[in-house]
């Protein structure tokens, strides 16, 4: 008999789901290491979304969070070899990259929208009015597996926020005509420091000299789950796909080009709210979100009078047949 219980939906979603577990994080940890099976089911059964509660003890047993991690795949990242600022990785753990405004780390959280509520008094969820939807390093090949994220200093609910879209939905209510459209389509994707956001390139910023190592990754546009073998719409928005070449392949590029036109409406269907979950962060919090079908969202908090500190494990080991055989892209040869 299995240690856990899914519930489904996640409240006031429709996909997601909370898993009971045994007890507080350790007995929790242990669990899923005798049934390793119990917890990648579960997530695909939930749509690529879970939330474990009650697991505030990993504050205090990072390690916790690195053995439940290696439930989902074989290789949790290991953030000193991937160029990732030190003062951002936690200093005795080092697969754990910290998410805090607070020193050293001291990031701060994404700007309110403008308007920060929709005219009928809600979080803005729907892009372009939310920015920031993003999947974590789409501009890698191959791209991550899973994401863990621990609150372990969440600000009060109400601000803070963690949003998620479920892009195997999505991808289903598309009119048939714009689906067989996107089965064939791939996106540019690339990371933020490379200077070709589309923000960048109305500005007119200089786009930096690339290495082998940077360049911008094609990236299906419907992604083939490996697991569940449904299609999800797999895109960024204006900050993680390549303006100067994209954002998408074959189409015409830049942000007055048809394909940006494609992205805008992509993102405003993603994200519209049937399809998205808003996450009200409790101390102890943990959840876990599949890469390979959801895209996900920061909100704001007050900074300058909240200390917020959150953990972010990422899995690697299953992308789909797609990326078979291929090297990492972020590794230079």
């Amino acid at each position: 008999m299995s240690s856990f219980e899914l519930i489904r939906p996640l409240p006031g979603a429709a996909f997601g789901g909370v898993l009971r577990h045994p007890g507080n994080a350790h007995a929790a940890v242990t669990a899923a290491e005798e049934q390793p099976g119990a917890l990648p089911s579960a997530l695909a059964e939930a749509s690529g979304l879970l939330l474990m509660q009650g697991m505030e003890a990993m504050a205090d047993a990072p390690s916790l969070l690195v053995r439940l991690s290696r439930i989902f795949g074989p290789e949790v990242e290991d953030y000193r070899n991937v160029l990732t600022p030190l003062n951002m990785v936690h200093e005795s753990v080092p697969e754990i990259f910290m998410v805090a405004n607070k020193p050293p780390v001291s990031r701060a959280p994404p700007r309110q929208p403008e308007p920060p509520l929709t005219v009928d008094g809600k979080l803005p969820v729907r892009f372009p009015h939310r920015r920031g939807w993003h999947t974590d390093q789409s501009y890698r090949r191959p791209p991550p597996d899973i994401s863990l994220f621990l609150a372990v200093r969440p600000v009060p609910q109400g601000q803070g926020q963690t949003l998620f879209a479920d892009g195997t939905a999505a991808y289903e209510a598309l009119p048939p005509s714009l689906k067989a459209r996107v089965d064939t389509l791939e996106g540019l994707h690339v990371g933020s420091s490379a200077k070709r956001s589309r923000d960048a390139v109305l500005s007119g910023e200089t786009p930096k000299p690339l290495k082998p190592q940077q360049r911008p990754q094609r990236q299906p546009v419907a992604r083939v789950h490996p697991v569940t073998g449904k299609r999800a719409l797999y895109l960024c928005e204006y900050g993680q796909m390549d303006w100067l070449e994209g954002p998408f392949v074959d189409m015409e590029p830049g942000p007055s080009g048809d394909g940006a036109a494609l992205l805008q409406e992509l993102m405003s269907h993603l994200t519209q709210p049937q399809f998205v979950y808003v996450h009200e962060w409790t101390r102890g919090d943990l959840i876990v979100w599949d890469n390979r079908c959801l895209v996900h969202a920061a909100t704001w908090f007050d900074a300058a009078n909240l200390e917020r500190e959150m953990w972010r494990t990422t899995v690697f080991g299953n992308p789909g047949g797609a990326y078979a055989g291929e090297r990492k892209s972020w590794i230079a040869a």
